[in-house]
């Protein structure tokens, strides 16, 4: 009897010792790293357990928002070069992403990257052609909310059929609200807009929307000007963008306002009837949020030199320009149009009077703030405009 148990302790003391050495063994080969580990998706963090350890020594300032990766830009393809610049000014690379068009003219998206978990902005301008650049964008949401995104943001910069916001006439369509109702239900959590057309556009969205204004951007150019005070006033080209020629005489100055007194006859087609205000001997911008075929400014514009304005500035966020905009603009009416880049505008459309400013720091600001909360260290939100 004791020879047996004699027996089972040597054989459980063996198994115990080939275990023990069986896991030191193990461990050994575990830790014995002959390559450098390889992150795909970035450098492991610390698990910070308690507040008490967020310390100096973890606080990495800008260098830590930079180098988010948790933050993709993607781009469409109605305006890539913005989206570059944007990036470029956010020191990140545009995402990776496939959009092709089959045959049949049907869109196909494929992100290239994983997005899993990543607060994502799609950058789609709505520009013409709007039919084909809105259906890209929501196959992108689609794309982008199937790939398990956290947080989608549709950046548009100009924002198509934004004018179709109320109805004129019995028996019209509201296809903002249409198309608002589109992007939602594609699956972005929040819409990124600049120069919207009306303000009730906002409320046709039952998600956030960031509404920033390009007027920063064309203020600091006219300030490098250095056209006198004195000698300005700023013309709104209708009655509609009173309120937004009157916030921009504010910031030149207080300068004067004059109302070109319009009647449409028709889409497309302006009647200028009389002018309200004096712009006699006077330098005058006239401010509008787009200018899509010219024949609304351009009429402006003569009317001005009629009653003796010495100079006359265009300045418009969108540059839609469908045809005759570039003629009626190059016709010498003008001594300067001055535009931002929300929409592309091809080489073969540039003319003397024609200069493009960038929105790019505006945008690239935005998503920032947006992407951070607005954490300390940055300006209020009101300093750009950002509703």
């Amino acid at each position: 009897m004791a020879s047996i148990l004699l027996s089972a302790f040597t054989y459980s003391t063996s198994l115990s010792f080939i275990c023990n050495c069986s896991k030191r063994n193990s461990f050994r080969i575990r830790c014995n790293v002959i390559e450098p580990l390889k992150y795909d998706n970035g450098p492991p963090c610390i698990s910070i357990l308690n507040n008490n350890l967020l310390d100096s020594k973890f606080h990495l300032g800008n260098t830590m928002i930079k180098n988010d990766t948790r933050l993709r830009i993607f781009s469409g393809t109605a305006n890539p070069a913005l989206s570059q610049e944007i990036a470029s000014y956010m020191g990140l690379d545009l995402g990776k992403i496939m959009i092709k068009r089959f045959a049949d003219g049907e869109i196909y998206v494929q992100l290239q990257e994983s997005v899993r978990g990543c607060d994502v902005f799609l950058v789609q301008p709505t520009c013409p052609p709007a039919n084909e650049n809105i259906m890209e964008l929501l196959v992108m949401i689609d794309a982008c909310r199937r790939a398990s995104a956290k947080n989608i943001t549709a950046v548009i910069p100009y924002f198509g059929y934004a004018r179709a916001d109320r109805k004129t006439q019995g028996r019209e369509s509201i296809a903002a609200k249409l198309v608002a109702n589109l992007i939602t239900e594609a699956g972005a959590n929040r819409v990124l807009a600049c120069d919207l057309h009306s303000g009730q556009s906002m409320g046709y969205f039952d998600i956030p929307v960031d509404h920033v204004y390009g007027q920063p951007v064309i203020l600091d150019y006219l300030a490098s000007k250095a056209i006198s005070s004195d000698d300005l006033v700023v013309v709104s080209p209708d009655v509609g963008g009173v309120a937004r020629a009157r916030a921009f005489a504010k910031k030149l100055s207080d300068a004067p306002l004059a109302i070109v007194d319009k009647r449409r006859q028709g889409h497309n087609v302006a009647e200028v009837m009389n002018l309200i205000g004096d712009v006699k001997g006077k330098v005058a911008v006239m401010v509008d949020d787009m200018i899509d075929t010219a024949g609304t400014i351009s009429k402006g514009a003569a009317l001005l030199h009629q009653e003796g304005a010495r100079e006359v500035y265009a300045c418009s966020t969108h540059a839609v320009f469908s045809p005759p905009a570039i003629e009626r603009l190059s016709s010498g009416l003008f001594q300067e149009v001055i535009i931002t880049n929300t929409i592309p505008v091809s080489e073969r459309n540039y003319f003397p009077q024609l200069t493009i400013l960038s929105v790019a720091n505006l945008l690239g600001e935005t998503i920032w703030r947006v992407h951070d909360d607005c954490s300390d260290g940055y300006e209020p939100y009101s300093s750009l405009g950002i509703d």
